[in-house]
């Protein structure tokens, strides 16, 4: 009866107190007693209690008591200490009524919080047990002593294992580098960190791991969780591509040299023929040998390099994600160095024709130059624009710098004065025009301007489109 009269509207409830006031009023005022009827006000009293305040059941109380004395009046030497009483028990049973109920819709608002908290806790076990035991990503948790607890479906793929077996097994087995991370027993450090190290599955084949691991402690004991990724295939995806841009390097590279070597060759056969016209060596065998000499270097240096040798591969390129990347490589450094990127990039932009690796060089290597020649000047900025051609993508490698010198041959490699002997821009332009492009300076600007001319995607459905961000490691830049 009482948690129903808790749950009905203080409405409801002031009008059955106030009936009920009615009800033993008319009670006492139409019936003669011996005994007073003011102990009956208790009950509508306990009703308020429910719903008013400390000082309105006080009101309550002294109305009660006025009513007891004014329908039952007793002798003056009693009316006093009657009232008293009368008003204090009343009183008492409003207060203790009231306290009742705020204690027990404590109580209840606590229940209710508790299981709320408990269904979200169950939810989000449930979510997490999900994401575990769906994730492509190996998760495993185990004890300061590298035995395994818990293990998802994932895990137990990447080692190789049958289902629900590495439970209880030694961590040590398959990524010994694990084994050795201290727990929170041994060091007062907390480690949330990654690494890249070598795993090993069940059957003794290697592989490259990802992890990423903390230590935390429970009322169990101290505990290790780690997440681990198989970097095998990107590991491989990164060092062919190193490869083929070596070799390609390598291919431009002698060519260039060999191209300086006919030069000098033709150079010195046009000297051996003038002096042999003039009959004063003609038959010195030395100089005989030398002309021999160079008409076989000349032989050697004429031989056109095979085009086995790989060439940068052009595709589709998201341009957006490639500058992307770029800006994700330079923010640091630039940050660090004291200078200023600037960025003007359309929302949108078209793919285009290139090879991803090599396009992403020749960026690296322009806005390099532009940090060494911006070392010595106030003004830190490098600018990187794109704007979008009816024939193609324009982007523009500009910075505050003192500018190219007047006379100096640039796009030629081994000239005197440039560093790493001229070729990374002679490379950078080589790279370009193998994917119908091409890289030019613009005299025309403040500072150096390099601008970079790609030709669209002609037809992006027969071509393999590269989207996927490069390997996080570091390769050799070109350096002009």
């Amino acid at each position: 009866m009482i948690r129903r009269i808790l749950q009905w509207r203080p409405s409801a409830v002031f009008l059955l107190a106030a009936t009920l006031i009615t009800g033993i009023a008319v009670t006492d005022w139409k019936i003669v007693f011996e005994a007073t009827l003011g102990f009956l006000y208790m009950f509508p009293l306990v009703l308020l209690g429910t719903i008013c305040t400390w000082w309105q059941l006080t009101l309550a109380a002294a109305f009660c008591t006025f009513l007891s004395e004014w329908l039952d009046s007793f002798p003056v030497d009693m009316q006093v200490p009657r009232n008293m009483l009368i008003f204090t028990t009343l009183l008492t049973a409003g207060l203790l009524s009231r306290a009742v109920t705020k204690a027990y819709r404590r109580e209840v608002d606590s229940v209710a919080q508790a299981a709320r908290e408990m269904l979200a806790r169950r939810s989000a076990e449930e979510q997490l047990e999900f994401l575990i035991q769906s994730s492509a990503a190996a998760v495993l948790t185990m004890t300061a002593d590298g035995e395994i607890l818990l293990a998802n479906p994932a895990a137990h793929r990447l080692f190789g294992l049958p289902e629900r077996s590495l439970p209880g097994r030694r961590i040590t087995r398959y990524v010994p580098a694990l084994g050795s991370v201290p727990s929170i027993t041994d060091t007062d450090k907390i480690y949330r960190t990654q690494m890249q190290t070598r795993g090993q599955r069940e059957n003794g084949e290697v592989f490259l791991a990802d992890v990423f691991f903390s230590t935390y402690n429970t009322p169990a004991g101290p505990r290790l969780a780690a997440l681990l990724v198989d970097g095998s295939e990107i590991l491989r995806e990164r060092e062919e591509a190193s490869l083929q841009q070596l070799l390609a390097g390598s291919r431009i590279l002698v060519a260039a040299v060999s191209h300086e070597v006919r030069n000098i060759c033709g150079a010195i056969s046009v000297m051996h023929e003038n002096l042999a016209r003039q009959g004063v060596l003609r038959a010195n065998q030395d100089f005989e040998a030398l002309g021999s000499l160079v008409e076989a270097l000349a032989k050697i240096a004429s031989v056109e390099l095979k085009q086995n040798i790989s060439e940068p591969r052009a595709a589709v390129v998201d341009l957006q994600d490639v500058l992307t990347d770029l800006r994700i490589v330079l923010e640091q450094c630039c940050e660090e160095s004291g200078i200023e990127l600037r960025w003007d990039l359309p929302e949108e932009l078209p793919l285009v024709q290139a090879d991803r690796h090599s396009l992403l060089q020749v960026l690296l290597n322009l806005t390099k130059n532009s940090q060494r020649a911006l070392e010595s000047v106030p003004e830190k900025v490098i600018s990187v624009s794109v704007s979008v051609q009816k024939d193609g993508v324009r982007v523009r490698v500009s910075d505050t710098g003192s500018g190219i010198l007047p006379g100096h041959k640039l796009f030629q490699p081994l000239q005197k004065g440039a560093d790493a002997n001229g070729l990374g821009l002679y490379l950078s332009r080589a790279f370009m025009r193998s994917f119908r492009g091409d890289l030019r300076h613009d005299a025309s600007c403040p500072g150096a301007s390099f601008v970079i001319d790609l030709a669209l995607a002609t037809d992006p459905l027969e071509e393999k489109v590269e989207r996927g961000a490069l390997p996080h490691d570091s390769h050799t830049t070109l350096a002009s």
